[in-house]
């Protein structure tokens, strides 16, 4: 691990504000990747990445990096043929949950296929799309998530920096190994990302696939100030490994979750000083602490995680050693190929909520409904093994109807109205997963629907 590059965590103050400019100014300084300063001499944008662990090792990230936010150096970009430029920029829905405003919409852009490789590319998006699907609580929740590819058309096959660095692509979005001098980064063009981001009807995550085979990926987990998505995920299409290197970056920028590996023998990470970090799943207080001040992940303590183990407070994570504690011992935040652990799970179940819903009016909700109309309402079947779903309940006026609870459509004419007032009928769709047990992410859980009805 470079303790140059492992400087920049997510969420954790550094010891002193003064050390923290330090290091990024020797950072900056040993950047030899990227392309020269900007005309009127200022620096061009850097933007902070995440380094995914070594192939052949077991931990899912080895620090951060500062990379230009326009990539590696790239060839000239050559001009498009008349037919590659009719299929830049096709977009797809390949997996159709609803209405984007009501679903999690990931966005997939391939890079490194020509015009004649999209059908490649295609099968690649939803092979990587299964990989994602096929990780707890995405399996589960799967029925949240709408699914966009943007045809992204490069001139040339393949990526820079593969097989090695000398070899440089004219591709559509500027992917390139040995970003920052470390093989197994895989760094973007970020403004070319997002001008094609911006085609697809919605997007909460991104996900980039090289065209290649080489292990690598990267981490872009700040949300996008322009175009509202939470962060980048780039990965190689034909490593069987990076799909999990993509789930893992989605626990940042989904999940908010902090990294649970650390640094031993690096001076500057051997103990935490400061003060309690953001992230749900780092604290600086041992079980016994935690349990007594009822903090972070009490309410798990004790239980068995997914990921194997006992939930308590495992000391190093959030890149120190010692003074910050994790959940378990190897969830997916640390160690590649595990599940995310119980803790893990929750603030993922929580990301999933701050972007869809669970009640979709199928009836419009801006006129009256009267007698021989039926309010309908779209709710997505969970996928669990234990084949819970999601509670439905019908109201009237704010008192119950229990008798139509379970179903996804009323008549006016099921209300047995006498009278010739307007009447507000709603249906709330409500997740009860035990998966979640802070009442105020619990809260968020829920969606309701609500129309006027007279007869």
């Amino acid at each position: 691990m470079d303790p140059v590059r492992g400087a920049f965590g997510r969420g954790v103050r550094r010891p002193t504000l003064r050390a923290a400019l330090a290091m990024v100014c020797a950072t900056a300084a040993l950047v030899a990747a990227g392309p020269a300063d900007a005309a009127d001499g200022s620096a061009p944008p850097r933007v902070e990445v995440e380094i995914p662990g070594p192939e052949q090792g077991g931990d899912a990230g080895s620090g951060h990096a500062l990379v230009p936010s326009a990539g590696s150096p790239a060839k000239s970009a050559g001009r498009l043929t008349e037919a590659e430029r009719s299929a830049d920029g096709g977009v797809t829905k390949i997996v159709d949950n609803g209405s984007t405003a009501d679903r999690l919409d990931v966005v997939i852009i391939g890079d490194g296929y020509t015009a004649a490789e999209l059908p490649r590319f295609h099968a690649d998006a939803e092979q990587k799309w299964a990989e994602v699907a096929a990780v707890e609580p995405y399996t589960t929740y799967r029925g949240l998530f709408n699914v966009w590819t943007v045809d992204a058309v490069s001139r040339e096959s393949g990526v820079s920096g593969d097989p090695d660095p000398a070899t440089v692509r004219d591709t559509a979005l500027g992917s390139s190994f040995w970003c920052d001098d470390i093989e197994r980064l895989l760094c973007i063009d970020q403004p070319k990302v997002d001008a094609y981001v911006a085609k697809a009807p919605a997007a909460d995550l991104v996900i980039v696939l090289a065209n290649s085979a080489k292990y690598g990926g990267a981490g872009y987990n700040e949300p996008s100030a322009t175009l509202g998505y939470e962060g980048i995920s780039t990965a190689s299409a034909g490593h069987p490994k990076s799909g999990q290197v993509a789930i893992h970056e989605t626990g940042h920028s989904l999940g908010k979750l902090a990294d649970e590996y650390f640094y031993p023998g690096v001076p500057d990470y051997e103990k935490y000083t400061g003060p309690e970090p953001v992230e749900s799943n780092s604290s600086g207080l041992p079980a016994d602490r935690m349990a007594a001040q009822r903090a972070k992940w009490y309410r798990w303590l004790g239980e068995e995680s997914p990921d194997g183990g006992t939930v308590g407070a495992y000391e190093g994570g959030n890149y120190y050693v010692t003074g910050l504690y994790r959940p378990t011992d190897n969830s997916l935040m640390r160690v590649l190929g595990k599940p995310f652990n119980l803790p893990g799970v929750e603030s993922m179940i929580a990301g999933f909520y701050q972007h869809a819903k669970i009640a979709t009016p199928l009836t419009p909700t801006d006129r009256t409904l009267r007698l021989g109309h039926t309010a309908k309402v779209a709710v997505p079947q969970l996928a669990g093994a234990n084949g819970r779903q999601l509670a439905v309940r019908w109201y009237l006026d704010g008192r119950e109807l229990r008798r139509f609870e379970g179903r996804t459509q009323v008549s006016v004419a099921e209300l047995w109205l006498f009278d010739l007032r307007t009447h507000r009928l709603s249906v709330t769709a409500e997740d009860r997963t035990p998966s979640v047990r802070d009442p105020k992410v619990a809260r968020t859980l829920r969606s309701t629907v609500e129309w006027k009805v007279r007869l």
